[in-house]
């Protein structure tokens, strides 16, 4: 097998060849059929989050992220072998030859979180493509069936991104429901807030206003169904949104999460409202904390979703023919290069790679 690994922290990534594993117990064996490039890979890749206030970067050794590492966490892939360990029970309607997504955020499997569904806030962690390899590769391995969802013909390329930035966006959105009957505002219109804009509208939202740097985002997001966009660089931007707005704010959900990008977010929130943080930019809380009570905020970080979320998100994708955010394919040959554009900030949607 073929895969792209982080060998060093900044450094481009190796290629490396190597036998194709054989699933051992309950493992399956795919042949990598689409991966998704994440901002989350761009923190691996660099190595660390910038924590602000002069505070000592977190790194992904203090993580436990070792390396080299296969990163890749948006997988789906063709099913191509079944561990001797695993039961008809365990595969369901699963066989040699389905295309499935993979839910990768796992954790040990045992403790009370991970029996409860919530694997994805297990306090030991073992997500794949960030703690163990993951799908910048043409085979990877999956730890058991219940980890695999038959995508029953969604297209490949673009549904993968709907383990990473679907889920994610789907976790986020439902933690603010309540306020769906009026315009929400989300930071952020590269693939996290194209997913979040349909994913919204399907879920019955009202709508949402979208906040970004990025000239061509602010216009993707516009064609994705935003009922308005606005600067965040524009001096007046607090003022824009409450007149887009035309009401109280209730729900602002940021993608982005650096100082900048909170502390608006936090500003242009009405009494009683909930700032959900998803992106991991980086930096120190600005807010003044007397305004925290006064206002009545309340603050949340939402990291990404848990399987039976995933699974609700691609029924959803089914029931409401959700159109799939923009993607470009890319060889995985070129997973270099899918890294570079989207760190400077180049990609509209998502870079797939393909094998």
């Amino acid at each position: 097998m073929k895969s792209f690994q982080v060998a060093d922290f900044n450094a481009p990534l190796r290629e490396v060849e190597q036998p194709t594993p054989q699933p051992l117990g309950t493992q399956v064996l795919i042949r990598v059929k689409a991966a998704g490039v994440c901002h989350s890979d761009l923190h691996i890749w660099e190595g660390g989050y910038d924590l602000g206030h002069g505070r000592k970067p977190l790194s992904l050794k203090d993580r436990g992220v070792s390396l080299p590492r296969t990163m890749g966490h948006e997988t789906v892939g063709e099913i191509a072998a079944f561990g001797p360990d695993v039961k008809a029970s365990d595969k369901g309607d699963l066989k040699v030859g389905d295309v499935a997504l993979v839910y990768p955020w796992l954790g040990c499997g045992k403790c009370e979180t991970c029996l409860a569904g919530d694997e994805n806030m297990c306090l030991k962690p073992a997500s794949l493509g960030v703690y163990c390899d993951g799908g910048y590769a043409d085979h990877m391995t999956v730890p058991h069936p219940k980890y695999l969802l038959d995508l029953k013909g969604l297209d490949p390329v673009t549904a993968a991104p709907y383990a990473c930035s679907g889920v994610t966006t789907y976790s986020a959105l439902k933690k603010v429901e309540s306020a769906f009957s009026t315009p929400i505002v989300i930071f952020g219109a590269g693939g996290l807030g194209l997913m979040a804009l349909s994913l919204l509208k399907a879920m019955g939202g009202k709508g949402a206003i979208v906040v970004d740097i990025d000239a061509r985002k602010r216009e993707a997001a516009e064609k994705a169904g935003a009922l308005a966009t606005v600067d965040g660089k524009a001096p007046d931007a607090l003022e824009q949104l409450a007149g887009k707005a035309g009401g109280p704010i209730r729900a602002v959900i940021d993608l982005v999460g650096n100082a900048a990008t909170t502390q608006l977010g936090f500003d242009c929130l009405s009494k009683g409202g909930k700032l959900v943080i998803v992106g991991l930019f980086g930096g120190g809380a600005p807010w003044a904390l007397p305004l925290i009570p006064i206002k009545a905020i309340t603050i949340q970080g939402s990291y990404v979703g848990n399987l039976r979320e995933t699974q609700e998100l691609l029924d959803l994708v089914r029931a409401k023919k959700i159109a799939p955010i923009p993607v470009t394919p890319m060889p995985l040959a070129k997973a270099n290069e899918a890294l570079v554009e989207l760190q400077k900030g180049r990609l509209v949607g998502r870079a797939v790679l393909t094998p």
